[in-house]
C-alpha cells in the first residue's frame, strides 16, 4: 500500500483526538494528539524525511508513543485503536466538539439521548427547544450552544495565536536547516497580522535566481513563498494579506495608472517598487502596520493621515494574573515582584488559585491574609514607583457563587 500523505495523517490524528476525548479518561491524551496533528500541518520538511531519518520526535508535541502512531498511519492509513474507537460513535457527531463550552460528556449525551449526529442537527434541536427539555442538559446549555455555534463554524481549521507561534517557529527553523541557501526567512500570513485565530500558515523566504515570487507548499497547511531580493518586500506584502487589503491597494494602484502584482508595483513595463515600504509610499500612503491590514477602511484612513496608533510592548505598564509558590507557581511573591520591577514595570498583579482548586494548592483564607500582609510590607518598601495589586483566581461554584465569603473578596 502506498504511504499516506501528511494532510490525511493530520486529519486522522485529529479524529483520534476527538474520539479519545469522547471516550473519557485522561483529557491531556486527546489534547496531545491534537497538538501533534497541528504540528504535522506546519511541517517545512516532508514527513517522509522525518520518518526515514527517525526524527519524528523533533516535531513539536510528538513523543515516542505518538511517533509510533504516525508511523502506522503513514504506512497503512489507519490504526487498530482508531478502528476500535470508530465503532462507538458516528463520525458526524465529532463536529459538535468544535462548539466552545460543549464538553465531551455532553456531546455523548446529545448523541445517545437525542440522536444528534452533526452541527446542523444540533442547531435544529437547540432552536426547537429539545435540548433544554432533556434531563442532564437543560436551558443554560441550549443557550450556550446557540451562542457558540457561529464560533464553531468560523473557527474551523484555525489555531490560536500562541499555538501557531510554536509551529511557525519550528517550521522556520526546519526550513533554515533544510535549505541553508535561503536568506531572509520571515513569518507572514494571519500570524503577522496578529490575528487571534490563525488559519494561514505562511513563510516568505529570499532565494537566489528567482524571476518571480513563487509558492512552494512544503506540506498541506504551510505555504512557503520564495522571492529574490528585489521583490522580497512585495512577496511579503502579498504573503501577509489580507485579501481585502491587497484588493484595495490594487484598486488604488489602478486609479493612479499603476499595477500591483505579487512581484511589485509596476507602471507599464517598469517596476516602480518591489519593497513593502516603497510600495506604500509610491501609492501615496504611509506604511500600514500588518495588524491593520484587514480591509476595514485602513487605506482610506491612511490617505487622510488618520491611521490609529498601535499599542506596543513599550506601552505595557505592568503584568496581571500571576501565580506564586503559594499555589502552583515556582517563585515567591517577593521574587516575582522584584523581577517585574527590575524590568521597568509599574505594577504586579498576583492572582493565585482559590481554595476550591485544591489540586493546584489553592489558598485558604489564612494564606490569603498572609499574602496580603506580605504585599503590604513590600509595597511600603517599594514606595510610589511600584505596587503589588492583590487578586485571586476565584473558582465559580455550582450554585454560581464564588468560593470565598464577601468580606474576603
Amino acid at each position: 500500500m502506498a504511504s499516506v500523505d501528511v494532510r490525511t495523517i493530520a486529519s486522522l490524528l485529529r479524529e483520534y483526538a476527538q474520539r479519545t476525548a469522547l471516550r473519557g479518561g485522561n483529557p491531556y491524551r486527546a489534547k496531545a494528539y491534537t497538538r501533534a496533528a497541528d504540528s504535522l500541518a506546519a511541517l517545512a520538511v516532508p514527513l517522509d524525511v522525518f520518518i526515514a531519518e527517525d526524527r519524528l520526535t523533533e516535531i513539536p508535541g510528538v513523543g515516542d508513543a505518538i511517533a509510533d502512531i504516525i508511523t502506522k498511519l503513514h504506512k497503512t492509513g489507519t490504526h487498530p485503536s482508531l478502528e476500535k474507537l470508530r465503532k462507538e460513535i458516528p463520525e458526524g457527531a465529532l463536529e459538535m466538539l468544535a462548539v466552545p463550552g460543549l464538553r465531551p460528556e455532553k456531546v455523548l449525551r446529545l448523541y445517545k439521548d437525542l440522536g444528534i449526529t452533526s452541527l446542523a442537527e444540533l442547531e435544529a434541536a437547540a432552536k426547537d427547544d429539545r435540548i433544554k427539555k432533556a434531563k442532564g442538559l437543560g436551558a443554560a446549555l441550549q443557550t450556550k450552544i446557540l451562542q457558540n455555534l457561529s464560533i464553531a463554524k468560523s473557527g474551523e481549521g484555525r489555531l490560536h495565536l500562541h499555538r501557531a507561534a510554536v509551529l511557525l517557529a519550528h517550521a522556520k527553523d526546519s526550513l533554515r536547516k533544510a535549505r541553508p541557501e535561503l536568506k531572509r526567512v520571515t513569518i507572514a500570513g494571519d500570524f503577522r497580522r496578529g490575528c487571534e485565530l490563525v488559519g494561514d500558515l505562511t513563510i516568505v523566504a529570499e532565494a537566489v535566481k528567482i524571476q518571480k515570487a513563487t509558492n512552494a507548499s512544503a506540506a498541506d497547511g504551510l505555504q512557503i513563498r520564495l522571492s529574490d531580493r528585489n521583490h522580497f518586500g512585495a512577496a511579503l506584502l502579498f504573503g501577509t494579506g489580507s485579501a481585502a487589503h491587497i484588493e484595495r491597494l490594487q484598486a488604488l494602484a489602478a486609479e493612479k495608472g499603476m499595477r500591483l502584482e505579487s512581484d511589485g508595483l509596476h507602471k507599464g513595463r517598469t517596476l516602480i517598487a518591489g519593497d513593502e515600504a516603497q510600495i506604500y509610499s509610491a501609492l501615496g500612503l504611509p506604511f500600514i502596520d500588518p495588524e491593520l491590514r484587514e480591509g476595514r477602511g485602513e487605506v482610506e484612513l491612511a490617505l487622510k493621515g488618520k491611521l490609529p496608533k498601535l499599542v506596543t510592548d513599550k506601552d505595557l505598564r505592568g503584568i496581571l494574573h500571576c501565580h506564586t509558590d503559594a499555589s502552583d507557581g515556582t517563585e515567591t511573591l517577593e521574587t516575582m515582584a522584584k523581577a517585574t520591577r527590575q524590568r521597568g514595570f509599574e505594577y504586579f498583579g498576583v492572582a493565585d488559585h482559590s481554595k476550591s482548586a485544591h489540586y493546584a494548592g489553592g489558598l485558604s483564607e489564612q494564606e490569603i491574609a498572609q499574602q496580603h500582609r506580605d504585599a503590604d510590607r513590600l509595597n511600603k518598601r517599594f514606595g510610589k514607583d511600584f505596587r503589588i495589586l492583590k487578586g485571586i483566581e476565584s473558582d465559580i461554584l455550582a450554585d454560581g457563587s464564588l468560593d470565598y465569603a464577601d468580606d474576603v473578596l
